[in-house]
């Protein structure tokens, strides 16, 4: 979104007219991530997390090109691979590492992305395609994180292909031709590793293409705020460069920090112990579990244990499972209050702590063998967070009274800054031009 206010961009040599007229990226740049990108005033450090998905984002790309350079896609020889990697590049274990322990941080931070979208309102109108190119991103993510976890080929990995591509023999007609299809033969082998590199390569740059339209349809609307409310003069926003340019770097600093202490200090405490045992098909391993950030989900595929009428349970946890991401595409149109931040949402902002709540249970349920209490409370929790989104949301939506909303997104701004101990009224000082 061009505002009226919104600074133009002025090259000031030579060299620069001449990029601006022939190539204007520059300029480009300056409107889309600098000075001349107003941006609303009160965004916290909730925002900084779609800037750290894209760094990740970078990291594992980097990484994984220099580790495909290594990594040999041959059921003989790919654990070894990758345990060459380990021992015998330069610095192999470090790139193995940071790739692996990146994929944990990638969603990490896209789940609090995703959350603080949810808590702010972000799907709704005008940013619906913002929101479903979001969560189309995600999908590729899960698909890219399979197929690369597979590459490994230990025991956990091996297993885990053979359980997951399972899952599609759950659908009438056409499922064993899916399975067969992925799997390239009737279990996983040579073809299937040749697919799953191919693809885990290629997907990347897939979704860092998608992140290009994400960007572009947030810049459309422009970027919401922890208020949901619309920017209407220039007293409601900043420029993006420096305000946010310097919050992000911050932010990055921190992660960057924390990100590094979990490489080189405690690189295996996200993954499974399983899979630095080269994969054998005659021993399955006593608990099959996926990576960690799939939990919520493979805790609702383990909820259906019972068969309905003529639906075998295995084909409704498939359908639950993909269900539970394919529902929030219609959230837009399922939470139809006019108010978008829950902070002025007093019951939905608790039932929202309540999903919270919820997602992590099913979080830590995913991750424990399938037997009691845990799946009967993957059971309960499963039929809530369905009814959550199909029910009771569409319900506060209606009946909810919610507390009036400041006229101005700078009005909220000062009334903040007032409890604070700063002057209770007149306007915060401009900054110097």
């Amino acid at each position: 979104m061009s505002f009226p206010w919104a600074k133009q961009y002025q090259p000031t040599t030579e060299l620069g007219k001449f990029f601006d007229k022939q190539l204007p990226l520059p300029r480009f740049i300056y409107g889309a991530l600098g000075a001349g990108y107003p941006t609303p005033k009160n965004l916290n450090y909730f925002y900084n997390f779609g800037v750290l998905a894209g760094v990740a984002l970078v990291i594992q790309i980097i990484t994984g090109v220099v580790l495909g350079m290594h990594y040999a896609a041959n059921t003989t020889v790919a654990f070894d691979s990758v345990e060459h990697i380990m021992r015998d590049v330069n610095s192999g274990w470090m790139l193995r590492y940071m790739h692996a322990v990146g994929a944990s941080f990638f969603f990490g931070v896209v789940y609090v992305h995703i959350f603080r979208g949810l808590y702010y309102g972000s799907y709704k109108p005008p940013r619906e395609v913002l929101w479903m190119l979001g969560l189309v991103i995600f999908l590729l993510m899960m698909a890219t994180a399979f197929m690369g976890y597979v590459l490994v080929w230990g025991q956990m990995s091996f297993w885990g292909a053979t359980v997951i591509t399972g899952l599609f023999s759950a659908i009438p007609v056409v499922g064993s031709y899916i399975q067969t299809l992925l799997l390239g033969g009737f279990s996983p082998d040579n073809a299937t590793l040749n697919r799953f590199f191919s693809l885990h390569y290629l997907l990347p740059f897939v979704i860092f293409g998608v992140i290009i339209l994400h960007v572009w349809a947030l810049h459309i609307p422009g970027s919401n705020n922890p208020t949901g409310i619309a920017v209407k003069t220039e007293a409601d926003t900043v420029p993006f460069h420096p305000y946010y340019t310097a919050k992000d770097f911050f932010g990055l600093g921190v992660y960057l920090t924390i990100f590094a202490a979990v490489v080189f200090f405690a690189p295996n405490a996200l993954g499974e112990v399983d899979n630095y045992i080269p994969a054998n098909p005659l021993s399955t391993p006593a608990h099959i579990v996926p990576e960690w950030y799939f939990w919520p989900f493979y805790a609702i595929l383990r909820a259906f244990t019972v068969d309905f009428f003529f639906i075998p349970a295995k084909l409704m946890g498939v359908l639950a499972m993909f269900a539970a991401i394919l529902l929030l595409f219609f959230l837009p149109w399922l939470d139809t209050s006019p108010v978008r931040s829950n902070s002025y949402r007093p019951l939905n902002r608790i039932l929202f702590w309540v999903f919270v709540v919820v997602a992590l249970i099913l979080g830590v349920a995913g991750g424990k063998p399938a037997e009691e209490p845990w799946v009967r409370l993957s059971q309960v929790l499963t039929a809530y967070y369905f009814a959550h989104f199909l029910i009771i949301l569409p319900l506060v939506s209606r009946f909810e009274k919610t507390k009036p909303l400041p006229n101005s997104i700078s009005e909220a701004v000062l009334a903040k800054y007032s409890k604070r101990g700063g002057p209770s009224g007149g306007t915060l000082a401009q900054p110097a031009e």
